[in-house]
């Protein structure tokens, strides 16, 4: 149960979930550019008369970048964005997570997840501190 809880990040999402944190698309990523290269697809999509295949270089670098998206740790361990203003705000105040702090509601520093997670942190936040994290860890956990 300890390893669960460690896998709650500051913010209220649950590493568990993340797909970086999977390494699925990493993973698939990574074979994909494996069997490309085997195959010589490089020069392979120099010879294939559908213009998609111009930009062939720049999609083997994204899947390059997929495969660098892998994040090893869960945000309690270092993983997740290094910059990240949430973590460096719960350490300052010697809190385990924004669920411990009375202005989660309000704070502009969980902004920038909204974008990809739209509410799903606010809705972990709000039942951990309601329910506790034993219990948001037997339930739903919002991605």
């Amino acid at each position: 149960m300890s390893e669960d809880k460690d896998l709650i990040a500051y913010c209220g999402l649950y590493c568990g979930n993340c797909i970086n944190h999977k390494g699925e698309i990493a993973d698939l990523a990574r074979d994909l550019r494996k069997k490309l290269r085997q195959a010589k697809f490089d020069k392979a999509a120099e010879g294939i008369p559908f213009k998609e295949f111009k930009h062939y270089k720049e999609c083997y670098e994204v899947l390059g970048a997929m495969v660098r998206l892998r994040c090893k740790n869960a945000c309690k361990g270092g993983g997740g964005p290094p910059f990240c203003k949430i973590r460096k705000c719960c350490q300052k105040k010697g809190i385990e997570g924004c669920w411990k702090c009375e202005e989660f509601e309000t704070c502009k520093k969980l902004d920038f997840l909204e974008p990809i997670h739209k509410d799903a942190h606010i809705k972990n936040l709000r039942k951990i501190k309601k329910q506790g994290i034993d219990k948001f860890l037997e339930g739903k956990k919002y991605w």
